[in-house]
């Protein structure tokens, strides 16, 4: 078996990369497979299907938060500790469950992970829509979150079949579910709630995953994942399925792997190769859920008040009359909340642009570093429409930023840790979720600037880590390995190593 890794020809003409070619001429793996398939039919089906899940069991039941605390708070009189702790329960559910569904989709494969954390949402999404008392809905919705938990390992199989050069931008746009999801529950929360109440938004808002629990029976199983568990019929009767759809050419020779690994370790995120980079990405996905979910708690705040000055004007009238003075949303503040939501669409757009062009570190920086700015002018005694318009802008770029991390974080780890690797970023960034609420909501009774300055601190250090990740993942493919002939990093390396003699092109059959 030669040691040199040759590159083959594509049907465009480019050569894929020699560090993912045949180390023989009969012989091809996985990479070799979908690099030559290329995009077509079946990564569009798996496109749509990957952001309804994305679209109804993430955002939308993220959504629900905003729109559910204060309603709840007027309802039954909830002081605002409570209030915020029905938020955070959500997100205790979600870091405790997200390194077990890494774990279980390493171990028993994508798909399997799936349908069942879906599955779970369902059948408690809809539960918590009858429960009786404050205790039950706490319980309801910490087990919702618990389901929601497993919903990035879509990421994870949408990427394991995605060609190197698609894959960013491919990511990136199913993030436009995830702006679809927010922007639907908000219009279904003005059609709901005025007439039905908030029981029926949170049954309503359940229903869509029973269309993705359906379509769920036509995914295919990760190649990479049946390779690497050593199932190898199976991966190469996915692999020619998608050739079939796709109306491209399967590779000849025979499909081998790199070096069997165990899968889903934790210790092999802490190995010297991965140890800085699975440490600044815990912090990064920390600020960033931190950030996000705070921004969106602190619209419908900043809204009911007209502006930051107004909010503290108000903190001290209320300090002097009842703690439990409430106010419903009103069709004004829906209304500005959905312009706010509509900023994810933009927010895709530019990361879009920027990602490929200035790589994920950078653009991740870039992201915080924008949030962190329009949270110091949020300063600044602004009226309504300047209010709008700074949310909009610092909404747009932190989710620009969280849609970088879900494209950086699958690129940087191996097969054998890939999925489990997004499930403990995903844990972290529920931590930074359940802690933000009593920044957003209980720390903004004390005080409103102190409340905007952790934001923007945390935001400026998440810029600075992102700045100092050792390895940048912009033009290279996904791992098989996190051995060195197969897992070392793609980038910066030359067409031929000390020691191995480059080919002719001409030379190869």
């Amino acid at each position: 078996v030669r040691t040199e890794l040759e590159p083959i020809e594509l049907e465009d003409g480019a050569a894929v990369p020699k560090e993912f070619a045949n180390p023989t001429d009969d012989t091809f793996m996985v990479e070799d497979a979908v690099e030559a398939i290329g995009f077509g039919k079946f990564q569009w089906k798996l496109s749509v299907i990957t952001g309804l899940a994305w679209a109804s069991n993430y955002a939308m039941e993220m959504m629900i938060l905003s729109i559910l605390a204060p309603q709840l708070h007027c309802e039954w009189r909830l002081p605002s500790w409570q209030v915020a702790l029905l938020t955070s329960v959500v997100f205790v559910g979600m870091m405790s469950s997200s390194s077990l569904w890494g774990n279980i989709s390493d171990q028993y494969g994508r798909k399997t992970g799936l349908k069942i954390s879906v599955l779970w949402t369902l059948y408690y999404g809809i539960l918590s829509g009858f429960a009786p008392v404050y205790s039950w809905i706490l319980v309801l919705r910490g087990l919702v979150g618990f389901g929601i938990g497993g919903v990035p390992q879509s990421v994870t199989l949408y990427a394991e079949f995605l060609p190197m050069k698609a894959r960013a931008k491919c990511i990136l746009l199913i993030e436009v579910f995830w702006a679809i999801g927010t922007v639907f529950e908000v219009l279904l929360a003005v059609l709901v709630m005025p007439t039905l109440g908030w029981r029926w938004l949170l049954i309503l808002s359940a229903l869509p995953l029973l269309l993705f629990a359906v379509l769920c029976f036509w995914l295919p199983e990760s190649a990479r994942y049946d390779v690497l568990s050593g199932n190898q019929e199976k991966a190469i009767a996915t692999l020619k399925r998608i050739a079939t759809e796709n109306g491209a050419p399967m590779p000849l020779g025979k499909l081998i792997i790199s070096r069997q690994e165990d899968r889903g370790k934790m210790r092999d995120l802490f190995t010297p190769h991965f140890r800085w980079t699975t440490l600044l990405l815990w912090f990064i996905w920390f600020s960033n859920a931190f950030s996000y979910y705070g921004l969106v708690l602190l619209t419908t705040e900043f809204f009911q008040a007209g502006d930051v000055c107004s909010i503290s004007s108000r903190r001290k009238e209320v300090k002097a009359k009842c703690t439990l003075t409430c106010e419903y949303l009103t069709e004004e503040d829906y209304t500005d909340l959905l312009w706010t939501t509509l900023s994810e669409f933009p927010g895709v757009l530019v990361t879009l642009w920027i990602i490929d062009r200035i790589g994920r570190k950078k653009t991740m920086a870039l992201s915080f570093f924008v949030f962190s700015f329009c949270s110091l002018l949020l300063f600044l005694c602004v009226g309504r429409n300047v209010l709008t318009v700074l949310l909009f802008i610092a909404r747009a770029f932190i989710s620009g930023g969280f849609q970088a991390a879900y494209v950086y974080t699958p690129e940087v780890y191996p097969t054998a840790t890939r999925a489990l690797g997004l499930g403990t970023c995903s844990g972290m960034a529920r931590v930074g979720a359940l802690i933000t609420p009593f920044i957003a909501q209980v720390m903004l009774e004390s005080s409103v600037y102190l409340t905007l300055l952790v934001y923007s601190g945390c935001c400026l250090l998440a810029a600075v880590a992102s700045c100092f990740l050792p390895i940048e993942t912009k033009g290279r493919g996904l791992q098989e390995s996190s051995h060195r002939e197969w897992g070392q990093e793609m980038v910066g390396r030359g067409s031929h190593s000390p020691g191995v003699t480059r080919s002719n092109s001409g030379s190869q059959e």
